[in-house]
């Protein structure tokens, strides 16, 4: 028989004679084993599945146009070319505009964006029926809801007239007989317009004005003639003062002044012209936050709407990704000179990085207090089988066994048990770590291969540590105080 499986046999039949205390130690160091790769699954899983969490507070980066630039669909899809597309869970665009409800001539924000993107990226919305699925729908937030007295299935129209605007070189370009528009901000919020034409002494010969967003009682009188013709054989710019305003209608009466002093040659005036659509509404949106003051509609409608298509204001982005890993996102993204201009959304990223932070700190400082029990415990254990072994020991001792031979089979006999707890404790660890994913997580975990033969190994080392004490106490024994019976 050779040496080494004599060396086997007496680490066997040595653990069997013993299996009681050695089936203790053996659980002992299979249950440090189990939280070991446990914990170490979790320490590792840990970052994807708070980033998955984390994404249902909403984005947690912004697109912008940079500076100077006007930020496209398009152009915003080419800059996200270089985040992986496993990682970009979702890229919602926003385009932000004034609209009127026509029945009541209030104004409101209206904002296109993608539906089904903004279920990615703002899953906390809370929506009172169903998101639009087609053409001609709209998502209304709760306080427009309020306000205008709307519920799912109402139809709401709206219409849209862009604000004039001219070039900046002002004055200088307005010559005799020149047809000029304007606009400005009236009562609540509601754009007035004017279209006018001077004559050759440069006076207004003629002038139109559309007030259909103010109140009908009060600032609906600023478009009948008894006001309007007081603006004729007026000079440009009006003063203040000059034209005397609408009783109960002041806020309207400037609103058409103003628009009448920032009048360009229709020429260098972008159209005054808009659109109305009916849509109906499919749901009312809660979230306790700015959103419940917008209507939401597709980026089509907005466009149909608007006259206006593929322009945004932002697009917000979900992406899986760590804090280091997302800057460098960013600065790849202003770098790209695509036009946007990257910002991190810091409440969300330095939020998940402190959490993340936090629970790994957590998850190593209880591995370590784990492992240090299970050295305790199987420290303890072997030294109750070196003195129920004391006699044997002592007598092996006198027949020539050498100290080296007493340390190698205690030790052998320690990993030998560190061996199998391992095996056992990193199947244990791996359904410990599934059950505290799917409860505290809502998702499952993959098993990594690699961390078997890890916890093997450590788990071979803690029981070898754990016999260093015994070992030494093994070897101190006294053959022939052991062989008087002392």
């Amino acid at each position: 028989m050779s040496r080494r499986k004599m060396f086997l046999r007496m680490i066997t039949a040595s653990l069997l004679r013993r299996r009681s205390r050695m089936l203790v130690a053996l659980l002992s160091i299979a249950i440090g084993a189990a939280i070991l790769s446990g914990l170490v699954t979790i320490y590792y899983d840990v970052p994807r599945q708070m980033q998955a969490q984390f994404r249902s507070y909403g984005a947690n980066v912004l697109l912008v146009p940079s500076e100077g630039a006007e930020m496209t669909l398009e152009g915003a899809g080419k800059a996200l070319e270089g985040i992986p597309a496993d990682q970009l869970l979702g890229r919602t665009p926003y385009r932000y505009v004034n609209v009127q409800m026509v029945r009541n001539q209030q104004t409101f924000v209206a904002a296109g964006t993608d539906f089904e993107q903004v279920k990615t990226t703002s899953p906390y919305f809370t929506v009172e029926g169903e998101y639009p699925s087609g053409i001609r729908q709209i998502l209304v937030g709760k306080s427009v809801a309020d306000t205008l007295g709307l519920k799912v299935g109402s139809v709401a129209e709206l219409s849209y007239r862009p604000a004039a605007s001219g070039s900046e070189t002002g004055a200088a370009e307005i010559k005799p007989g020149d047809t000029l528009a304007g606009s400005a901000e009236g009562f609540g919020q509601g754009p007035v317009y004017v279209t006018l034409t001077l004559d050759d002494e440069m006076k207004i010969a003629e002038i139109t004005v559309d007030v259909s967003s103010q109140t009908e009682e009060f600032g609906g009188q600023c478009g009948e003639e008894f006001f309007t013709r007081r603006f004729l054989g007026k000079s440009l710019p009006l003063q203040e003062g000059e034209i005397d305003a609408v009783s109960g209608a002041t806020v309207t009466s400037e609103a058409l002044v103003s628009a009448v002093n920032s009048a360009r040659p229709t020429e260098n005036v972008t159209a005054v012209t808009g659109n109305t659509l009916n849509l109906r509404v499919t749901g009312i949106l809660e979230t306790g936050g700015k959103e419940e003051g917008y209507i939401f509609m597709s980026l089509e409608d907005l466009g149909v709407l608007t006259g206006e298509n593929g322009r945004l204001d932002v697009m917000e982005l979900s992406v899986s990704a760590g804090a280091e890993e997302l800057a460098g996102y960013v600065d790849a993204l202003n770098g790209s000179g695509s036009g946007v201009a990257a910002r991190l959304v810091k409440r969300i990223t330095n939020s998940e990085t402190a959490v993340l932070g936090k629970l790994q700190s957590l998850v190593f400082l209880v591995t370590a207090v784990v492992l240090l029990l299970t050295m305790i415990c199987v420290s303890t254990t072997m030294m109750a089988v070196v003195t129920e072994r004391r006699k044997e020991i002592g007598l092996r001792k006198a027949l020539g066994a050498s100290d080296g031979s007493i340390r190698t089979e205690f030790l052998g006999e320690g990993m030998f048990l560190g061996m199998l707890g391992g095996l056992l404790g990193a199947v244990l660890g791996f359904g410990f770590a599934q059950i505290i994913s799917v409860n505290v997580f809502g998702g499952s975990i993959t098993l990594q291969p690699l961390l078997v033969p890890v916890t093997m190994i450590v788990s071979m080392a803690i029981s070898a540590l754990s016999c260093l004490l015994p070992i030494r106490n093994a070897v101190a024994i006294d053959p022939a105080l052991v062989l008087k019976g002392e």
